[in-house]
């Protein structure tokens, strides 16, 4: 009983194991990062969509309408790469000179100094962008519907007290929508959540990439098979860490939720 304790004590502390662990951070950051980003630019579209002018309405209305229909999967690997790509070629402006360009054997970049290595921090920032920019577009209609539930009476009653048009959508139509928006934007993050197992797509050794890597039959010279395709067993430990942050994420909505309805909660209904 004590040897098959240390044999797990010890395998499930190993470098690896400890580098698993620490990869969960990358999860965690991907989805606040991506989920505050993404409430921003739901902000931003709805605000455009609720404008006066129409040149910013069509701009929120294709913004919420196009990047909704666009595959989240295609979208989180089409951004990181024009951005990285885009990087590079203002470099190239600046430091390529025709001679380089020309000695350049690869198709890209233009040059060798041109190119931008990117490591974990630079790809973990980008994917949380994509994730706020995608979901951004989900939030931007939840908001702006959230936004023309605010009773017309309480706009009305604003602007008698002379309130500009902006005062009237920054002080009280938004301050009063969130009771309307939470329960929109809550789904928003349960997808967010859910799309950060797509990091791995981006050459992040997240939790999802190390399970597999870890699960998978390990077998070394010296001692021979360590254990068989253990993958069912990590992604199960991804299962229950998934639906834990899921109840987490549910009981701090509800919270949020009663909070923002003092006061409201019975108009709300």
């Amino acid at each position: 009983m004590s040897d098959d304790f240390a044999f797990w004590l010890s395998y499930l502390t190993n470098g690896k194991h400890l580098t698993w662990y620490a990869s969960f951070q990358f999860t965690i950051f991907a989805a606040a990062f991506g989920g505050t980003l993404a409430v921003i630019f739901g902000l931003i579209g709805a605000t455009l969509k609720n404008s006066r002018f129409l040149t910013l309405r069509v701009i929120g209305t294709i913004y919420s309408s196009i990047v909704r229909g666009v595959p989240d999967v295609l979208f989180f690997l089409f951004f990181p790469l024009a951005f990285e790509q885009g990087v590079e070629w203002l470099i190239a402006t600046q430091v390529c000179s025709p001679e380089m360009i020309a000695a350049q054997s690869a198709a890209w970049p233009p040059c060798k100094d041109a190119n931008w290595f990117l490591g974990t921090p630079e790809y973990l920032v980008l994917a949380s962008v994509s994730l706020g920019l995608v979901y951004g577009a989900f939030a931007t209609n939840v908001i702006h519907g959230a936004l023309r539930s605010v009773p017309q009476g309480q706009l009305e009653a604003a602007r008698a007290y002379g309130m500009s048009a902006n005062q009237v959508l920054w002080r009280v139509q938004i301050r009063q929508m969130w009771v309307y928006a939470l329960p929109g934007l809550s789904n928003v993050w349960m997808l967010i959540i859910k799309a950060t197992s797509l990091l791995s797509l981006l050459q992040i050794a997240d939790i999802v990439l190390w399970a597999d890597r870890l699960g998978a039959p390990n077998f070394l010279p010296a001692v021979g098979l360590v254990h068989a395709d253990w993958r069912w067993r990590y992604y199960l430990v991804l299962f229950v860490f998934y639906i834990l942050i899921t109840w987490i994420s549910e009981k701090s909505f509800d919270a949020i939720m009663r909070r923002a309805g003092r006061g409201i909660l019975s108009e709300a209904r």
